[in-house]
């Protein structure tokens, strides 16, 4: 799945969460009329795996207490279910806060799961989200590159700091989730000629 995976731009993920937020009617190939209702829950799971570059299943089986607070600020403190690897990353006090409030609001106390969804579950709902909007090959693993690819970009094509944020042994699998943009070849394309182009 992750080789056809494609990420976001940072427009298309902005309407993607928009239009789950707001929910829409749409008709399936056999005719049928449907509704799909503002899902909360479905904007906070992809919020949350864009912002902490986590993979789906491991912000699936986040609680409240996988937050910690460490003096002025919180961190991240799971175990990643594929690596075995310690997760310990700083998180803003806006995403606590935005999960504790979510919580809250939906009676999920700190020790409960925050998103008791199966995968198969949330990449239903992707579809049918995506499918409305006409995008193509968005599935839950989208959002972890948009993130990815989003970050190299902002940090001048810094792909260690991305690695780190990845938790990746080796840069070569963080190259494969960073999507080389339009924009990016542009301006790569640009250095080349302002570079060699000299007569």
């Amino acid at each position: 799945m992750n080789k056809t995976t494609k990420s976001l731009t940072m427009d298309e993920y902005k309407t993607f969460i928009s239009t789950a937020l707001e929910g829409f009617s749409y008709t399936t190939e056999d005719g049928k009329e449907h509704k799909f209702r503002r899902n909360e829950r479905l904007v906070m799971i992809l919020q949350t795996e864009a912002v902490t570059f986590m993979r789906i299943g491991d912000v699936l089986n986040m609680t409240l207490n996988s937050i910690v607070k460490d003096g002025n600020t919180y961190r991240l403190d799971v175990v990643e279910q594929k690596t075995g690897k310690a997760r310990k990353f700083e998180v803003s006090k806006e995403l606590y806060t935005a999960l504790r409030e979510y919580a809250l609001n939906h009676g999920i106390k700190r020790t409960e799961r925050l998103f008791p969804v199966t995968e198969r579950s949330v990449q239903k709902q992707i579809s049918i989200v995506a499918n409305y909007l006409e995008m193509t090959n968005i599935s839950t693993h989208s959002f972890r590159k948009t993130a990815a690819t989003n970050l190299y970009e902002t940090s001048n094509y810094d792909i260690e700091l991305v690695r780190e944020m990845l938790q990746h042994a080796s840069t070569v699998t963080t190259q494969r989730y960073i999507a080389r943009s339009s924009k990016m070849i542009k301006e790569a394309s640009k250095q080349a000629t302002d570079t060699f182009l000299i007569a």
